[in-house]
């Protein structure tokens, strides 16, 4: 399963950005899909996910900024991000685990990464 990111760019303090990613290959189900950052000299951090029942996970650091939600006829995900600030600046990066059909129609579990992408937020 690939995932596919877009979105990221720069952005002035205050501003807004709404990253996206898609997922595709032999998808079965999509469990949980959501995003990651990682800061320069920091560890990779969970930001937002949202599981197949809809249910949501944030960052404390993000809580009432950052908003995810699915397309899941897309089997796309999507973080609006609002009022950014500049220790939001990082690569952010789509994670996603479920279920997928192997080339000889076995169903077996996935846990995808997508190769990140960018958001600087200037001060």
């Amino acid at each position: 399963v690939q995932l596919q990111a877009s979105g990221g760019g720069l952005v002035q303090a205050g501003g807004s950005l709404r990253l996206s990613c898609a997922a595709s290959g032999s998808i079965f189900s999509i469990n949980d899909i959501g995003w990651y950052r990682q800061a320069p000299g920091k560890q990779r951090e969970l930001v937002a996910t949202i599981a197949s029942g809809g249910s949501t996970s944030y960052a404390d650091s993000v809580k009432g900024r950052f908003s995810i939600s699915t397309d899941s006829a897309k089997n796309t995900v999507y973080l609006q991000m609002n009022s950014l600030k500049p220790e939001d600046t990082a690569v952010y990066y789509c994670n996603a685990g479920g279920l997928r059909q192997t080339a000889d129609a076995h169903i077996t579990d996935f846990r995808s990464w997508g190769p990140g992408t960018l958001v600087t937020v200037s001060s």
